[in-house]
């Protein structure tokens, strides 16, 4: 129950194996507009907020939802009638709110974001309608936050109420900010800074719009103070009422969505931060981490947890996909040990990722199942991995059968040799998945040595390997191309 917007968020889960949202609600219910300086909540919000809880609760009820968690934070927690508001919430829905104070709000973004991102040490800021939260992480554990008052509808409220945008305002806004984070003391020093909340979600969507971006959330998505500066530009050029047309901006934050562009510019200014790295989780992920893991309530390895847990809502990550893994990487290690490309930690991780979730498109049919796994991993997601990460361990699973790899999809995120690396991984994927046609794991290992200008696989058998051979003969033409090598597969 933010001061902007109130958010039901429903999800399914299965103890030690995956968890999924599966149902969200978003309402702008503003409840926290015209507070003042008298912290007071006004009927017409409050009215909008009891509604708002009444369809909530209704939609508990009716979807038979087990545990139902109602958090309320800044908007609410400032307000001096707050009881008035949820003694009403109780008494027409039977919803017990749980406000939380400034210090758990920023301990539940800092799950959010520890559970989504590979932060070890840095920052992290969630940004409010009413309040900014700010996190310094050490060794993945929080070792210091701050909630202020600096919120989108708080400081546009402040500084820019009217329709236009002017200079002045705009520079006494980013003084303020200035003036509050130079009590900190320990925001400071650059580094990786990671950010959550409804509004950088939404920056970050806009400066997406504005490149040439794969069709997939901004997860992992970073967002430059440069960017940032040419979307503040745009929307100050624009009427309050106008900004919502800008692609990426949602119509419900047109008229706050300035001031906390320029809250999140100034905070970045003043630590020294020239990117910010996105996560799509916010403070209702971070509820949830809490009561699903332990203590700490940490995934050790966010990147392998977001794969297995990707693997095993399809029903997937089982004998097959491990066993495709298996000699996936003995074939890239064996290739390099030959000489025959540069290896690269990240990229044999890709390509084990890409292994356990190849098949998870049959869920959805047989044919055509590695276009089908394609389209999952995109659009599922996989906290942890940057976008051109989850779109190239997508490309791998999507020609892992058969096709002519295409990188042309990475668009305005592709580096310098992806479209080579990207026909390797599926050169050795797709040999991978041959060796292990017969599902049976036949094939226990391969070994990999040049030979007269070739490059010979030693197939180590540990059953009938008939058709593990005849089919990764049939399919050693990519992995050849990808090498500049003839590839012979032993009988």
């Amino acid at each position: 129950m933010g001061s902007n917007s109130w958010r039901l968020v429903v999800y399914g889960h299965e103890p030690g194996s995956w968890w999924a949202l599966t149902d969200e609600i978003r309402e702008a219910t503003r409840v926290g507009e015209h507070m003042g300086e008298e912290r007071t909540l006004k009927p017409e919000p409050m009215d909008r907020a009891l509604h708002t809880a009444a369809v909530f609760a209704s939609f508990c009820r009716a979807a038979g939802v087990d545990r139902v968690d109602a958090v309320a934070t800044s908007a609410i927690r400032a307000a001096v009638n707050r009881d008035e508001l949820l003694d009403a919430i109780r008494e027409r829905t039977g919803l017990r709110v749980r406000v939380i104070s400034g210090r758990e709000e920023g301990w539940y973004g800092y799950l959010a974001l520890a559970n989504s991102t590979t932060l070890r040490d840095g920052f992290g800021i969630e940004t409010g309608g009413g309040s900014v939260q700010l996190m310094r992480l050490e060794d993945r554990r929080l070792a210091a936050s701050e909630s202020l008052q600096l919120g989108s509808v708080t400081m546009s409220e402040t500084f820019l109420p009217g329709e236009k945008a002017p200079a002045k305002a705009m520079r006494a806004l980013r003084g303020h900010v200035a003036r509050e984070m130079g009590e900190l003391g320990w925001w400071e020093g650059g580094g990786r800074l990671t950010g959550i909340g409804g509004t950088i979600r939404n920056l970050a969507t806009a400066a997406a719009k504005r490149l040439e971006f794969p069709d997939v959330d901004v997860q992992g998505f970073e967002l430059t103070r440069t960017a940032l500066g040419e979307l503040i530009e745009l929307l100050a050029s624009k009427p309050a009422s106008k900004r919502g047309a800008v692609p990426g901006i949602k119509p419900d934050r047109a008229d706050v969505i300035l001031g906390g562009a320029l809250v999140l510019d100034a905070c970045m200014d003043a630590g020294g931060f020239d990117v910010l790295e996105v996560s799509e989780a916010g403070l209702r992920e971070g509820v949830f981490f809490e009561s699903r893991l332990g203590d700490p309530p940490l995934v050790a390895d966010v990147r392998r947890a977001s794969v297995e847990n990707l693997a095993h809502r399809y029903g997937s990550g089982g004998r097959h996909e491990l066993h495709v893994a298996h000699l996936s990487l003995q074939l890239y290690d064996g290739l390099a040990e030959a000489g025959l490309h540069e290896p690269d930690g990240s990229d044999r991780e890709l390509l084990e990722a890409a292994c356990m979730l190849h098949d998870i498109g049959m869920t959805i049919d047989y044919d055509d199942h590695h276009r089908h796994s394609h389209y999952l991993i995109l659009h599922a997601g996989l906290p942890g991995f940057t976008p051109r990460e989850l779109v190239l361990i997508g490309l791998v699973a999507r020609y892992h059968r058969k096709g002519d790899p295409d990188a042309s999809e990475l668009g305005d995120l592709a580096l310098p040799g992806d479209a080579e690396r990207l026909r390797l991984l599926c050169g050795v994927i797709r040999l991978a998945e041959q060796l292990e046609r017969s599902r049976d794991q036949s094939v226990a290992s391969v070994g990999v040595r040049p030979a007269n200008g070739a490059v010979r696989l030693d197939p180590d058998a540990s059953g009938d390997p008939t058709v593990a051979i005849w089919a990764a003969r049939r399919n050693a033409g990519l992995l050849a191309e990808a090498i500049g090598r003839p590839v012979e597969v032993v009988g």
